[in-house]
This record gives C-alpha cells, structure tokens and sequence, in this order.
C-alpha cells in the first residue's frame, strides 16, 4: 500500500517511472486536446501534463488513470486484484449476508485500522480565495471534448453534498457542464445519492449545500467513483490508502472537503433551479441529449496557489474511465460473493461500458443455478442495471472472451437457456425505448444437467492427454517451429 499525500505526490511517482509526459507545446482545449488524448489512450500511453493551454494560465493534467498499470500504481498496489483479496480477508471471519452486514464489517474493520478521516483547520486547497463577483471558472482549462457537446464540461470534480434529514455524506463524480463564470450544470442521473439528497431539499422548499473538490489524491479520487453500498467514500479511501484523508470545512457551506485537492467550489443550489445540460459525448460512445437539470452557482472559488487542473475525457472506448472502471470490478468481487457466493469470477467487459454486459463464472450445483444467478444480480445494487448476462462454468476464463463465446456461442438452445425480463436501465441507455427501463437477458451458457430436461447426456469436450501435452512441451525446440 502507498498514500499519496496529494495528487503532485502521484504525478512525481508517474515521472519516476516514466509514466508522465510533459507537454509544453500551446494546445487548444476545444477539441484539440481529445484527439491528442484520444490516440495516447489507444497506444496505451502515458498520462499528460499540458502546460500552455490555451485560455487559461493554469496547467491541465489527464490520462492519469488510462492503463491498467496506473490504476494499480494509483491505489498504491502491484494488481487491482490485491485490494479486493484484502477485503475477502478482513471479512471472512465473520462472513456477513447482506449489504447492512457489510456496512457494519467495513466500517468497523475500517475505524479498527484507523483510517477514519480526519479534520484539519488550515489546507492547501484554501490559500487562494475567490468570492462573488471573483468567481471565475474560465480560470479553469475546461474541455470542449467533441464536436455536439453543448459547450465545456469541468469533469473529474468531486461533488459533496449531504442528506437534508440524516446528515450521510456523499461523494460522488458526475459531469459538469460549465455554463458562465459561475453557474455549473449538475447532471445528477436518477439511481445517483447526491440526486436523492437534492430531491428531499426541493421536497422541504431548502437550498441544498454542495461543495465540488478538483485534484484530489487518486485514493480519494477513484472512491468518489465508486458504488459503496451505504459505506462513506472518505472511510473506504482511508482503507485504500492505509492513512486516513485530511478534510477540512469549507468556507460558505456546511460540508468538508479533502485539504490537498487543487481546487474547490462552493455553492448552493436553490430550490428548482434548473437549466438544460448536454448534449454530451458520454462513455457509451454516443451522444446523451440535452434534459434540465439542476444549475449551481458557485459563490467561492478556493484552490491551491499553483494548482493543477486535473481532467478527463470519456466517449467510446477505450478511454481513461476503463481502468477506472477494471478497478472496481476487481475490487469489488469479494463483496459481490458475499451477497451470491456461488460466483467464482466476472467480468464487466469494457466494450459494454461495465452496464451493458456481465459475465458470470458459478459453481453449478442444480437445475436452474444460472436463472437463481441472473435474478441475483438483476437485484444487486448498481448491477441491477445490466441488460445482458452470461453465465458459464467454473472451469471456463470469463476475462478470455474467446472461451466465453464458445461456450456462449455453442452450449445454449434458447428455447430453453435464454431468460428474459424487464427491469431498470442506466439513465444513459440510448437503446431502451423507454427512459431509465428496458428489457434484459440472461444466457445460461453452462452444461447442461438431466434434472433440466437435457436427456441427451452433456458430451466430453476435445482436450489432449496430458503426456503428450508435456512430451511435446519437452521436444518443442527439436521442431524449429
């Protein structure tokens, strides 16, 4: 495990191991920057430090978390596997069912490893100050990403807000779309907390508080992305690290923020304030259209006196979300185990944007065990969002897609393997023909039992004889091949 005390703290780690590059060349942040982007992503290139942006005095970092590599560098391990065999092994004394049994196994292993966060009175994300009519968010080098965008979107802020009546914070990372030298669109999407909390402020007639941190350390960071199950994102980023996160109160609203970040904005929304946001070039690799959302106008402005502006850009991939994304499906396997501990492995293939696709290994031990799974997942926290699932056997790779689909491809007679439902769909889906529902799938693409009405008897699959696998292995040099 490594904390990074601050976002700097990691660049410099990424420049020691030649992971960063420092671009000095002036770039133009409408567009320019994505298809400069873009094509490092696709080479599996490194993260970019422009210096000379275009309109903005202020350095521009990205790509920071755009290969598999980095993200385990940023969550300070060798495998994104590691953080998730942590957790099976903190919690398999005590193997609790459910979410609420989690809740309580994290947080209290959690605050035994004393990484609650903490509170400090001074920070370095308040040594610049910006009020009322000094507010300027074009001070930012915010992205025009791609061509139908509805304008420039300040994305990879980490947005605070907290419930009206409980008090539970929440951290969440949702896009922002910049629309004067003050106001920022909020698109919060429906199964999203921060839109819950907003929700119940509207319902009493209250402003809502809200605080958005930019450049924070990469712990903190990835778990403001993250889908924590009622777990407090600075609590779990604590656990990440190993040391617990510096927050500090922000100036005009009654919320914390990390004291390292690079920048921060303060604001309350009003009650039904709304304004239209989009269209956006989103990570499914289409446009979303323009819908009213709610409108925050950002009454401070604080940031570090040199800060760096950290950034990213998504749309079809591969982009710098998928690592992201690979993060937390490793990491959260474990947990997903516990709740249907028959799963061996998945996957959340990136082509499917991590919603529209998963791939599910079991242990099958009776009939129907693949149906009892999909209904499992379609009832899981944000994997109820998926519209497609596969399931295969134990002994079959679900992270080697060649294996998956010819076991998909060729063990499933649909009159018989094929589940269909309806169910919710994430708030982006293009291809529902309803908003936010849709229909779903469910492959069952495992041998099939007698006591399934498969009376043909399953056949043995081709495998060569083990003697002869390792005769040749011995010889293979003798063939000059």
């Amino acid at each position: 495990m490594t904390a990074y005390a601050d976002l700097r703290e990691f660049l410099r780690q990424l420049d020691r191991v030649n992971e960063l590059r420092t671009v000095t060349a002036r770039v133009d942040p409408h567009l320019e920057i994505t298809e400069i982007v873009g094509r490092v992503v696709r080479d599996g290139g490194p993260a970019l430090l422009f210096t000379d942006v275009a309109g903005s005095a202020m350095p521009l970092v990205i790509n920071v978390f755009g290969t598999e590599a980095r993200m385990a560098l940023a969550l300070g391990v060798e495998r994104l596997d590691e953080i998730g065999e942590r957790i099976a092994e903190l919690l398999q004394p005590e193997m609790p069912m459910g979410l609420r049994g989690l809740r309580e196994v994290v947080g209290k292993l959690a605050s035994l490893r004393g990484v609650p966060p903490k509170k400090v009175r001074t920070a370095p994300c308040q040594q610049v100050v910006l009020k009322g009519p000094d507010v300027d968010l074009d001070l930012l080098p915010g992205l025009h990403t791609w061509p139908e965008d509805g304008g420039v979107y300040l994305n990879l802020g980490l947005t605070h807000t907290r419930h009206p009546e409980t008090g539970v914070r929440n951290l969440g990372l949702y896009r922002l779309q910049q629309y004067d030298r003050a106001t920022v669109g909020m698109h919060w999407q429906i199964h999203k907390d921060s839109n819950a909390h907003h929700a119940v402020a509207e319902r009493r007639g209250e402003r809502l508080p809200v605080a958005i941190a930019f450049g924070c350390d990469p712990a903190v960071t990835y778990s403001a992305s993250a889908p924590l199950p009622g777990i407090d994102e600075y609590l779990f980023a604590g656990f990440l690290r190993g040391e617990r996160v510096e927050l500090v109160d922000c100036l005009t609203v009654p919320l914390q923020v990390p004291a390292n970040a690079q920048i921060v904005l303060e604001g309350w929304l009003e009650p039904g304030a709304r304004r239209p946001e989009g269209p956006f070039g989103d990570h499914t690799g289409f446009y979303t259209p323009a819908e009213p959302f709610p409108a925050l106008t950002v009454d401070v402005m604080t940031m570090q006196s040199d800060p760096i502006f950290q950034t990213i850009i998504v749309g079809r991939p591969p982009q710098e979300d998928g690592p992201i994304g690979k993060a937390t499906e490793r990491i959260f396997l474990p947990l997903i185990q516990m709740t249907v501990p028959e799963i061996v492995d998945y996957d959340l293939p990136v082509a499917g944007v991590f919603h529209n696709c998963v791939i599910v290994s079991i242990a099958k031990r009776y009939p129907k065990h693949a149906q009892k799974v999909m209904n499992a997942i379609w009832g899981a926290g944000l994997l109820s969002l998926s519209k497609l699932i596969v399931v295969v056997d134990a002994d079959c790779d679900v992270h080697n897609y060649a294996e998956v689909a010819w076991r998909a491809l060729g063990n499933v007679d649909y009159a018989h393997d094929l589940l269909t439902t309806i169910g919710p769909v994430d708030h982006l889906d293009h291809g529902a023909y309803a908003q936010f529902w849709g229909g779903k799938a469910g492959i069952d693409a495992t041998r099939k039992l007698p006591t399934e009405g498969y009376s043909r008897g399953w056949p043995a699959e081709i495998a060569q004889d083990p003697d002869i696998v390792r005769r040749v292995t011995r010889r293979w040099s003798e063939f000059g091949l």
